[in-house]
């Protein structure tokens, strides 16, 4: 699906916009990406540029920057496209616009209400002797894990580290906030996927699963971990990296914006925000991203700003 916003109309500053080529913006499906998008999508409108947003899926994106058919993503998140982007990196057609202050995390979470009834939480060895607490009608006797829509080794982890959970994706992201504001209303344990940066943080109390320690090995050595026998023996990586990549020929062609995506710079603080504008307050994308800019109008105004001015 094509979004786009011609904002060209009025006077330019200098040679700015440098062409009148539209710039495309990838939008995925969760909202801070959404908004952040839409955040600087409107500051390049503000200085003249063609604006397009392209809805696509992590999956499909890769092929679209390599080509060029897009080109600028706001939110790569370690966890999840480390290995693409690496991939994609080495056939030389896409750039690191550099990364966000904001450091990842993505891992089972619970509510911290959970700890007076699990007592030994966040350890998983804690959740482990708890996990008929959290069982559900679908999942009974075993315990349910509400996972997010997206394809993770989570049942490779249970059998690891021999769970008795049961994996029970949601169709979409917001369905998990749905089912943990259901045990929310009423208390009881839940244990879901949940990911930092989100607007989570910024309105409910709860913390993430430890489990065993992260390393590359998890993942294909079962005699690396706690189970001999198994891979994916551990948790998550921990403090992961957010970063912001372009096609290659951004800068080149629209330097002022290729400055602009650079200087964008935002904190897990300033990400949960403008996640809750839309996901607890009700604001749209478009809302929350005009929101944003009206009150950080003074932070906005440095980015790409010695680049934008030698135009």
């Amino acid at each position: 699906m094509l979004i786009t916003n011609n904002l060209s109309s009025g006077p330019a500053t200098a040679s700015v916009p440098e062409s009148e080529d539209p710039v495309r913006i990838i939008i995925n499906n969760w909202t801070s990406q959404i908004v952040m998008a839409k955040i600087f999508g409107k500051t390049l409108g503000s200085k003249g540029y063609n604006v397009e947003y392209k809805e696509l899926t992590t999956k499909d994106q890769w092929a679209r920057l390599h080509r060029g058919l897009e080109h600028v993503q706001v939110e790569v998140w370690q966890g999840t496209m480390a290995e693409d982007l690496q991939r994609v990196q080495e056939k030389g057609q896409i750039v690191i616009a550099g990364d966000h202050a904001a450091k990842t995390r993505e891992e089972w979470w619970y509510p911290s209400y959970v700890e007076k009834v699990c007592p030994g939480l966040p350890d998983w060895k804690a959740l482990k002797k708890c996990a008929t607490l959290f069982s559900h009608n679908s999942t009974e006797p075993k315990g349910r894990y509400v996972a997010g829509p997206w394809e993770k080794p989570e049942k490779a982890r249970i059998r690891a580290l021999e769970m008795d959970f049961t994996v029970s994706p949601v169709k979409q992201a917001d369905d998990l906030w749905v089912e943990l504001d259901k045990s929310y209303q009423k208390q009881e344990p839940i244990v879901l996927f949940n990911w930092s940066p989100n607007w989570i943080e910024d309105r409910f109390d709860g913390k993430f699963v430890e489990f065993p320690d992260y390393a590359e090995k998890c993942e294909s050595d079962p005699a690396w971990g706690i189970n001999p026998k198994r891979i994916h023996d551990c948790g998550n990586p921990k403090d992961g990296w957010l970063k912001k990549v372009a096609w290659i020929k951004m800068e080149q062609n629209w330097p002022c914006a290729f400055a602009i995506l650079s200087d964008m710079n935002f904190t897990n603080a300033m990400i949960s925000q403008v996640s809750a504008l839309v996901d607890a307050d009700g604001l749209s994308h478009d809302q929350a991203a005009d929101k944003w800019i009206k009150e950080n109008q003074d932070l906005q105004a440095t980015w790409g700003n010695k680049a934008c001015s030698e135009n």
